[in-house]
């Protein structure tokens, strides 16, 4: 999908092995639509709109390396075998369509046992249980404090849990990498269980898993070699993160810098920089919104980590989006809730770019709406 100018947007960049169209995302976004972890037909459709629209890797939802990881009963899950071959489905149907598949992993930590948004976003409670049969489970942290008042009080995780969780990510990125997948992404942002690790307004540990910025960093850190350790050579790892925590007293961008340091020597291939959540929903707005407003996030971490960087958050256009790539402050691009408005928009954004016509366009579509264009001219008396 190129136009005369070749924007960098519609770039081809190899990664690893693997080669992406162009350099627009589909960000994981949840959609809180599984039974018992398992994907189903509304995560095929959902997904494979956005390969024929047009995105280079398009990534499923974080998805729980085991149950009680969960942030709601509507999660998709990775913690058996048994939820292998419906993502398996997607990953061949997103790649059959020209797009990169891949998959977020995730533990809710302290933030799991959580009521889908559209009851309330809450904690789970007796309520819950009565109306829809979903009653609260026990959640784990680094430390005992709930989330926010009223929430649930987690376990504190000793080192024979942490042990096991490392092993559930290992065996989670063990069955993407059977289900077909291209890249795998390791949640760390937004209050989830490593950015309760990374940050001091959580991770109140004094043993080796938390005190200073190394102790703290050290759970994400090992989960980070796991995952690499147990995905094939020739594939990335990405990692997300949370930039900045937006509190006084929290984590901080010189924090992230040195975070994105430390996995790029154990082979991460990128850090896709977001920001917030540590306290209350992963849309609270803690850090100030503006377009594009975590850019500046992703381009320091990559000129000073000298790691490749995905910009996301309020990238609404084509233009904007080209501009963050040529400023050298991103190597790609990912669109979240613009894509759930426009499927297409990678196609659209070519054409805000200069692309003429509809040749890159599904063939299906294209020669209807070539036809269309032509309708459209001819009634404008062009």
């Amino acid at each position: 999908m190129t136009s005369p100018a070749s924007p960098l947007l519609f770039t081809p960049l190899r990664l690893r092995e693997v080669a992406l169209r162009n350099r627009a995302m589909l960000s994981p976004m949840c959609t809180y639509s599984a039974t018992d972890g398992l994907a189903s037909e509304w995560h095929l459709a959902h997904l494979a709109q956005f390969a024929l629209g047009g995105f280079g890797v398009v990534c499923v939802e974080a998805t729980a390396v085991t149950e009680q990881g969960r942030i709601t009963y509507g999660d998709v899950g990775l913690w058996s075998g048994a939820h292998v071959a419906p993502l398996a489905r997607i990953a061949a149907t997103v790649r059959r369509h020209g797009a990169v598949p891949a998959i977020q992993l995730a533990h809710a930590g302290r933030k799991a046992s959580s009521q889908r948004p559209w009851h309330g976003m809450g904690p789970l409670t007796a309520a819950d249980a009565a109306a829809r049969n979903e009653p609260p489970w026990p959640t784990v942290a680094p430390t005992p404090e709930p989330m926010d008042a009223g929430w649930h009080v987690p376990q504190a995780l000793d080192v024979a849990d942490i042990r096991a969780l490392i092993a559930a990510w290992r065996d989670a990125a063990a069955r993407a990498r059977d289900a077909g997948f291209d890249i795998v992404e390791i949640h760390g942002a937004h209050g989830y269980l490593n950015h309760q690790f990374l940050s001091p307004l959580v991770n109140r540990r004094n043993d080796s898993y938390g005190g200073d910025r190394a102790g703290r960093m050290r759970f994400p850190l090992e989960v980070a070699e796991a995952v690499r350790a147990e995905w094939p050579s020739d594939r990335p790892v990405f990692c997300r993160i949370s930039s900045v925590d937006g509190i006084d007293g929290g984590w901080d961008l010189d924090d992230s810098v040195a975070l994105a340091r430390e996995l790029n020597s154990r082979g991460i291939d990128a850090v896709d920089c977001s920001s917030g959540g540590v306290v209350g929903s992963a849309v609270a707005r803690a850090v100030p919104r503006g377009l594009g407003y975590q850019v500046p996030f992703a381009a320091r971490i990559r000129r000073e980590a000298a790691i490749a960087t995905i910009a996301v958050g309020l990238i609404l256009t084509g233009p904007q989006a080209e501009q963050i790539l040529q400023n050298g402050d991103a190597d790609l691009v990912a669109i979240a809730r613009e894509a759930l408005y426009d499927p297409y928009w990678p196609r659209h954004a070519a054409q805000a770019l200069g692309a003429e016509g509809f040749a890159d366009w599904p063939h299906q579509y294209g020669w209807w709406l070539d036809k269309r264009d032509a309708t459209l001219r001819r009634l404008r008396g062009e």
